[in-house]
């Protein structure tokens, strides 16, 4: 026996390799969009790495520090040791501006990849029974990927990201009976103080990506257990049988997956999205500037920067902010509890939307277990939905900017806020009410016939 040999069989006899070798025999539908799921893991990965490196020389501390390094403008000056460590990483680690910026755009893919794997998941209807547990896991994911973005962002402590850090501190402290609880748990009290970089960066760099690995993990067992949806055969299938001839498989037939083995070929596949997604990532990181600490200065709390806006994957939980009028505050009677616009506007209806996101696949449900991957334009009203809930964010995220759109306008925030909001509230009815109707409308076959819905 050969020392190959050997060594297989010594790992077979611990591992079970054969259950291996028929796990490499499991299919993979050939569909690019399924991909988007492995590009959100890949960055997560790529996050990680990059996250160590900053991790070595980024110090989670508001205490003084006298700078020394290449910036000119604050040479010998006192500055928090977080701004002065995020400046030492950019201008004086060896390469520590390309893997700030990698780790920048590799967050922003990761939001954007998740976004759209669960647009694709949505109007395929993959969420359907019994897939239903994953979808409620990859929407933990996403608000948990948005959670480690916004922890990242405060850590610089510039002015921008402070000032910025520092809404999210309002919100929090405008819910009502616990929001000041919650404020001193999650910033450390008074906002900024002391222990908020320290416990924004230990959210940041631990807790927040211990309970991603955990929810990727079950979002995988789920995922191999169940197996992919699949997309509407065309035909039968032939398929290799044990015997080594071939077997027809039915187009209807869900008990089978037709696609990649996953390996080699899905992994070759796989790894070829890996390398896409470094390169693109490098690209962004090459010819693409980040956030520029030095132009704003550390924080300072009593200056305002001109422009302030967080980054688009929150930019529609801003919008609410700016958009929903004071005068929704009120006050409970009898328990006395205030319930601020703010606290509407920054957890309210975010909330609401995720609940409903939460609840989608028990509202559009299915008796019996779905295999196969539904045609968004045999759906009418689920893809109406969709499409108008895409408008309401985008609306909403207009609303967040509508500082620039003034300026391009020429009209005055308070002359545009209440255009903004009332196309909040009629964009999307009229985006379901225009997608309903067209897909609804009977369209006509070849041969002259009417053809209608399944």
């Amino acid at each position: 026996m050969s020392l190959a040999q050997m060594l297989y069989q010594w790992a077979d006899d611990r591992f079970d390799l054969d259950d291996a070798e028929e796990f490499g025999g499991k299919a993979f539908p050939a569909e690019d969009s399924f991909l988007l799921g492995e590009i959100a893991l890949f960055c997560f990965v790529m996050l990680a790495l990059t996250g160590i490196f900053l991790g070595f020389f980024f110090e989670p501390s508001t205490s003084a520090t006298t700078y020394e390094g290449s910036v000119a403008k604050f040479q010998g000056e006192e500055l928090p040791a977080a701004f002065a460590s995020v400046l030492q990483i950019t201008y004086d680690v060896p390469f520590g501006m390309f893997i700030r910026r990698f780790h920048h755009w590799a967050a922003h893919l990761f939001v954007a990849s998740i976004g759209l794997h669960m647009l694709r998941v949505f109007f395929t209807g993959s969420y359907r029974n019994p897939r239903e547990p994953n979808w409620i896991v990859g929407t933990v994911l996403a608000i948990l990927a948005i959670g480690a973005a916004y922890t990242g962002y405060a850590l610089p402590f510039d002015e921008f990201a402070a000032t910025a850090t520092g809404i999210g501190f309002n919100v929090t402290t405008a819910i009502p009976v616990v929001g000041d609880i919650l404020a001193k748990v999650v910033f450390g009290g008074s906002f900024p103080s002391s222990a908020t970089i320290p416990r924004l960066y230990f959210l940041h760099v631990l807790v927040i990506p211990v309970l991603i690995v955990a929810f990727l993990a079950v979002h995988m067992v789920i995922l191999i257990r169940q197996k992919h949806t699949e997309a509407q055969r065309e035909d039968d299938i032939a398929s290799p049988a044990s015997d080594g001839g071939d077997r027809a498989v039915d187009r209807e037939d869900d008990t089978v997956v037709v696609g990649l083995p996953a390996f080699p070929n899905q992994a070759a596949v796989s790894a070829v999205v890996f390398f896409l997604t470094l390169a693109t990532l490098s690209l962004l990181a090459g010819f693409l500037p980040v956030h520029n600490i030095a132009a704003y200065g550390p924080n300072n709390p009593a200056g305002t920067p001109d422009l302030i806006m967080p980054d688009w994957f929150l930019m529609w939980l801003y919008g609410f902010l700016k958009l929903l009028p004071s005068w929704l505050s009120f006050t409970i009677p009898v328990v006395g509890i205030h319930v601020s616009a703010e606290f509407i506007g920054g957890l309210g209806i975010p909330g609401l939307i995720f609940l409903v996101i939460f609840a989608w696949p028990f509202i559009d449900r299915e008796e019996e277990p779905v295999h196969f991957t539904a045609d968004p334009l045999n759906r009418p009203w689920q893809t109406s939905v969709g499409v108008s809930a895409v408008v309401f964010i985008m609306l909403a995220s207009l609303g967040g900017m509508n500082n620039l759109a003034a300026r391009a306008t020429g009209l005055s925030t308070g002359t545009l806020n209440p255009l903004l909001l009332a196309a909040l509230i009629l964009g999307p009815v009229l985006a379901f009410g225009i997608v309903y109707r067209t897909l609804r409308e009977p369209s006509t076959g070849s041969a002259g016939e009417v053809l209608g819905d399944d």
